[in-house]
């Protein structure tokens, strides 16, 4: 089977990389895909938001599977455009990924279906939102409603600084179409946990649970970024917790969708924060989580492949996932000025060395210019190894870290450690 994945980040060559183990899959194709997927599979100069380029590549190479790595496309229709086809392709709806495009859609949908989540407001007229700020109280949570990779996310502990955020957004359009709405929510306190789960539209897999860590800096200081690191599984997630995130979050949300109308196949990725009156929604997103994947996937121990279609199929509930026991723990090595640029075009030494070590080098934002691999992007690789216990995986990660080498990179050197509070 030809398989053709898209997307360039590290997420798709986490993607890449665990399907090309499966003995189904005769070669891959990634659009655009970067330096270290070009490794593993044939990359494809097309633009994830490409949704016709990427439809003829597919009929005129005779696909057999498309996956969908990140979210813009799915927003976009891609998934409705194939189908429409004839062709297989893994990934929510258009109308069913707006749970993720649009921050009052999934709001609306928790409110609406009981799912537990923070007081929040929703509006398209600044005014009405700050006068909202007194409802929620200090510190808040400013969001814009729409896309904003994973930097439209605004946590301020001022009222100054809420307004403020408010005007970024709606009256300054800092973030674009993705804020032509806002979201003001009460913010809440507790540790995160990124719960993803495998949906055929009818039954719910959870995966192994994670933890992401957001801002750029160690002790989770600085701007928020699209994720620095992460760990699997993540110890305050524990058997009680599942317990209720199962019924409550994942098949409420899946039952709820489809009562709606828009039955969700793919990746349901809920972040939660587990609080003192028990696990909250953060947000919701359509597909598979970045760097989350770069953690979860090497504990993987079936063929995604097979994942893929039975949930393309409608057939989940036949599929026995499992899991490897280890620990595994992810590093996300940043260009300088992330998350507001990112540095372009330095060259990037000893990943092969890093190899040695036993971790696993994803590519994210890499490129090769005369024979030498230089970052391409804000996030430019994620360093992931397994270990025994997440102690062992963090210190083997760090070893893979050590070896890597390209002007001003950024890392956080704590990943991890909120397993042992």
């Amino acid at each position: 089977m030809k398989v053709l994945v898209i997307g360039s980040g590290g997420r798709e060559h986490a993607l890449v990389w665990k399907i090309s183990q499966s003995p189904m899959v005769d070669k891959i194709y990634c659009a655009p895909g970067n330096a270290g997927i070009a490794q593993l599979a044939e990359c494809v100069a097309i633009k994830a938001e490409d949704l016709d380029g990427l439809l003829d590549f597919a009929l005129q190479n005779e696909i057999g599977l498309t996956v969908v790595g990140p979210e813009v496309p799915l927003t976009m229709g891609v998934v409705d455009k194939f189908q429409e086809k004839g062709l297989k392709i893994f990934g929510p709806s258009g109308r069913a990924a707006e749970i993720e495009g649009s921050k009052t859609f999934a709001k609306d949908l928790m409110a609406k279906y009981g799912i537990p989540t923070a007081k929040y407001g929703a509006f398209i007229d600044a005014e009405e939102a700050k006068a909202f700020l007194a409802e929620v109280g200090l510190p808040c949570v400013v969001k814009a409603d729409g896309l904003a990779a994973g930097k439209g996310v605004l946590i301020c502990e001022t009222k100054e600084e809420a307004e403020t955020a408010v005007d970024d957004i709606l009256v300054d359009n800092k973030f674009g179409n993705a804020g032509s709405r806002v979201v003001v929510e009460e913010f809440l306190t507790g540790q995160e946990v990124s719960m993803l789960a495998f949906s055929d539209g009818k039954t719910i897999v959870p995966m192994v649970s994670s933890q992401d860590h957001k801002r750029i800096w160690d002790g989770d200081k600085g701007l928020n970024t699209g994720g620095m690191g992460a760990y699997s599984p993540a110890p305050v997630y524990t058997p009680d917790v599942h317990e209720i995130v199962v019924p409550q979050v994942l098949e409420a949300t899946i039952k709820a969708m489809e009562q709606e109308g828009r039955p969700f196949a793919g990746i349901l990725y809920a972040g939660l924060m587990l609080t003192a009156d028990g696990p909250k929604v953060l947000e919701f997103n359509a597909r598979f989580g970045d760097p989350e994947t770069q953690a979860v996937l090497p504990r993987l121990k079936s063929d995604l492949v097979e994942i893929f279609l039975a949930i393309i199929d409608g057939r989940l509930n036949e599929m026995n996932i499992e899991w490897y026991e280890e620990a595994a723990v992810c590093v996300v090595m940043a260009s300088g000025g992330y998350p507001e640029t990112s540095d372009k075009g330095r060259v990037i030494t000893g990943m092969k060395e890093a190899e040695e070590t036993g971790t696993i080098v994803f590519h994210a934002g890499t490129k090769e210019i005369d024979g030498n691999i230089v970052t391409n992007g804000g996030r430019v690789l994620a360093i992931s190894a397994l270990g025994k216990d997440i102690a062992e995986a963090i210190a083997n990660a760090y070893k893979g870290v050590e070896k890597v080498k390209f002007e001003n990179m950024q890392y956080r050197t704590d990943i991890g450690k909120k397993a042992f509070l």
